[in-house]
């Protein structure tokens, strides 16, 4: 017999604005007990020393999260010029010290120079996995071992501030990219060398910066449901999007209640009006407003609509 899970069977994406100092996994456990969920994922790593747009998923919106990775995103970011680090960022150890002697024409063509698409080689600091391993476990031992560039477009990079050794940007950037890389190789590119001071994420895709909740204002809810006995759902739980939210630009296709259960038992089903082709939203009903999102489908090589994540019926 299967073993029952502990928590609730909460369904949604919450948009975390993370705390400094403090792990994407620590956060999100904190909110996974607040929560008391079943289950919660995040999509996307930030470093402890980075504040801003962390989305948990709760539930069957963990299915979902895959979706948030690969979309673009938005940061602030504080450089400081004239120190390199190992980490190339505050956190790291000094690796050299250099004068800055940086003009601001100096600095505009610097910055041009990684708008668009570029190659960036990732830091041996990232999360990415090397023979199974992620990259930062090796760092730590002092073993460098091979990365590949990858493909990465700059969307949008704004100069924010310019004074003495400081540099602000607002940078728009695809999935992928590291902002710390960016930022050790405009150091070099200029000479002096640099460093992430500060990093904030402001945006996941087209999520709303306004709609982000602090650690703080989750546990005062919390801390004011208890204190009124109520139940910490009637506060906590208006504040989750839809798991819909986490497939944003998705098409959207319609399928009747035994079409679903063929869906949800890993058959694929007729569709009229899907695509071609790529991945579908599939709800029962007529349209999203009042239909029921069962989760994503794909088109497969028979035109047909076939389960790539679908819920749970609970």
């Amino acid at each position: 017999m299967a073993k029952k899970r502990k928590g609730r069977a909460i369904n949604g994406v919450l948009l975390l604005d993370k705390p400094y100092d403090m792990s994407s996994n620590s956060a999100l456990q904190k909110v996974k007990r607040i929560y008391f969920a079943q289950k919660a994922g995040h999509t996307g790593a930030l470093d402890p020393l980075a504040t801003g747009m962390l989305p948990i998923c709760l539930g069957e919106g963990t299915k979902f999260s895959q979706f948030l990775l690969d979309t673009d995103k938005t940061y602030q970011v504080t450089a400081k010029l004239g120190v390199r680090t190992t980490t190339s960022d505050i956190d790291g150890e000094v690796v050299s010290e250099r004068a800055v002697d940086v003009s601001a024409e100096q600095l505009a063509i610097a910055l041009d120079s990684f708008r668009g698409m570029t190659k960036q080689i990732p830091s041996m600091y990232s999360a990415l996995k090397y023979q199974g391993q992620p990259l930062y476990k090796y760092a730590r031992e002092g073993i460098e071992v091979p990365r590949e560039s990858r493909d990465i477009t700059v969307f949008r990079l704004d100069l924010l501030r310019f004074e003495g050794d400081e540099v602000d940007l607002d940078i728009h950037v695809s999935k992928g990219t590291y902002i710390r890389t960016i930022i050790d190789d405009l150091g070099e590119l200029l000479g002096c060398g640099a460093h992430v001071a500060q990093l904030h994420r402001s945006a996941v895709g087209n999520y709303p910066t306004d709609r982000m909740v602090s650690m703080a204002q989750l546990e005062a809810l919390l801390a004011q449901a208890e204190s009124e006995e109520l139940a910490p759902s009637v506060y906590l739980d208006p504040l989750l999007l839809p798991m819909t939210s986490a497939c944003d630009g998705i098409p959207v296709v319609f399928v009747d209640d035994m079409s679903a259960n063929f869906l949800r038992h890993g058959n694929p089903v007729q569709c009229s009006n899907a695509p071609s082709d790529g991945l579908v939203q599939v709800f029962i009903g007529d349209d999203v407003e009042s239909g029921e999102f069962i989760g994503i489908g794909f088109i497969d090589d028979d035109g047909l609509v076939a389960p790539k994540r679908i819920t749970v019926v609970s």
